[in-house]
This record gives structure tokens, sequence and C-alpha cells, in this order.
């Protein structure tokens, strides 16, 4: 676990260090602080718009962290040359795509930390609600993360065999397609007669990563979309995203083990 753990705490400071994600963050957190401001310039509730827009800010400013703060962390290492330095070392190649990857894990998860701090911090002080509210609206950024570190492994899976610049399109467009998987497969499935065509849909819904399962917004902001079980939801959640997570880390460290570096 020391080599693991070595190379996790290095990759933190990288990617604190790392300017672009630094302006990324700054930018997410300006917006979050003026999103009570902004909120008046629609007609709904302006509750339901700002826990609406700071979600949003949320995830979206979250998964670019998470897409660019992975792509480049294989690559850069091999540019660079200090692969070749910590592979020198008794360290397995295995044990350094799981310490960078717990790395970007770590580093997401200070960063996503910060940014929930300051969305609570605002809506409480312009909203004044109770604590009930206050925890309710705390459950979308526990989601969130699990969604950003199953992002985090498409990343780096993809980063094993792909330039970022590859990389970043892919991992952004798995992102898109598996966050409307469920409402283009409901309104596919119930469209179509064909068995054979609504087994293919299953299929392919069933191996891409479902990244709309963490899209918690429309319960909290529609009330009228209830969780039947809220412990079984998060816990299934959770348990469906470490899966996908240790499938793509498995794969990426079996292409990773073959490549030359």
């Amino acid at each position: 676990m020391k080599p693991i753990w070595s190379i996790a705490t290095t990759t933190v400071g990288e990617a604190i260090r790392r300017r672009v994600l630094l302006i990324i963050l700054l930018i997410g957190l300006l917006i979050l602080t003026i999103a009570p401001g902004l909120s008046v310039l629609t007609a709904r509730s302006e509750t339901t718009t700002l826990i609406s827009m700071m979600y949003a800010v949320l995830q979206g400013v979250s998964a670019l962290i998470a897409i660019i703060l992975t792509v480049y962390m294989i690559p850069n290492e091999i540019e660079r040359r200090t692969i070749y330095t910590i592979l020198s070392k008794p360290v397995q190649r295995w044990q350094f795509l799981v310490g960078k990857y717990l790395g970007a894990v770590l580093a997401l998860a200070l960063m996503m930390g910060l940014m929930s701090a300051v969305m609570l911090g605002v809506f409480y002080f312009q909203q004044q609600p109770d604590m009930a509210k206050m925890a309710e609206l705390a459950k979308g950024p526990i989601l969130y993360f699990v969604q950003m570190c199953l992002l985090a492994a498409v990343a780096i899976f993809f980063s094993t065999f792909t330039t970022p610049i590859v990389n970043f399109f892919l991992s952004t467009g798995l992102y898109a397609v598996g966050t409307v998987l469920n409402p283009v497969y409901d309104t596919f499935a119930s469209t179509n007669s064909n068995q054979f065509i609504k087994t293919v849909a299953q299929i392919i819904t069933t191996v891409l990563p479902n990244f709309g399962n963490y899209n918690v917004q429309n319960p909290i902001i529609n009330p009228g979309q209830i969780i039947a079980n809220e412990t079984v939801f998060y816990l299934n959640a959770t348990v469906y995203g470490v899966f996908y997570i240790s499938v793509l880390l498995v794969a990426g460290i079996l292409i990773f083990d073959r490549r030359e570096v």
C-alpha cells in the first residue's frame, strides 16, 4: 500500500498546482456565489431555480475537472519520462495506475468538498432554510462524487491507450451518452415492439456506465418524484459505481501492463 499511497499523495499535490484546474474551480465557486442573483432571470420558483442552478454548476464543473484532471495523468508521466524513475523502483504498474486513480479521487474530493461547502453556505444565507432542507440539499454532492469517481475511472482507462485529446472527447461523449441512457431507453422501449431490438438496447444500456443513476436533482427539486427507499437507492447507486470503477481499473491495468512506455 505504501507505493500506492505515495503516488496518490504526489498526484494530489500535482493536481492542486495545475493552474487550469484552479481556474475552473474558481469559476465554479464564483458562479455558485452569485447564483442567487441569477435566479431572478426566470419566472419559476426562486428556491427551485436556485437549487437546480447550483446542482447544474456543481455537476458540470466537477465533470470538467474530473476529465481534465485524469486525461493527462499517464501521458504526462510518459512525456516527462518520470514514469521510468517510478517504475525503476519496487513499484508495479498496477500500483502506479491505482495510485494515480486514488490521487485523482482525493483531488476531486477536495475540490468538490469546497464547492459543496460554498453551495450550502450560499443557499443557507440566501434562503434561511431549516436543517431538514439543508440535509436534503447535501445529498446531491454525495452521489455526484460517486458519479465523478466513475467518470475519472473512464478517463484513466482511456488514458492507457489513447492521446489526451482523443481521451477528452471519448470521456466527454461517454459521459453525455451515459447521462441520457435511462430516458432514451424508456422512450425507445415504449415505441418499439421488436423484442430483438429491445434486447440489443438493453445490452447496450447494461454495458455502458449509466451516469443518469446519480441525477438526484429531479426528486429533490420536484417533490412529485419520490424515491421509495433512499437508503437502498443510495446503496445501489454506490455499489453500481464501485463495480464499474473496478472493471475499468482492471481493464486499464491489463492494457497498461502490456504497453511499451
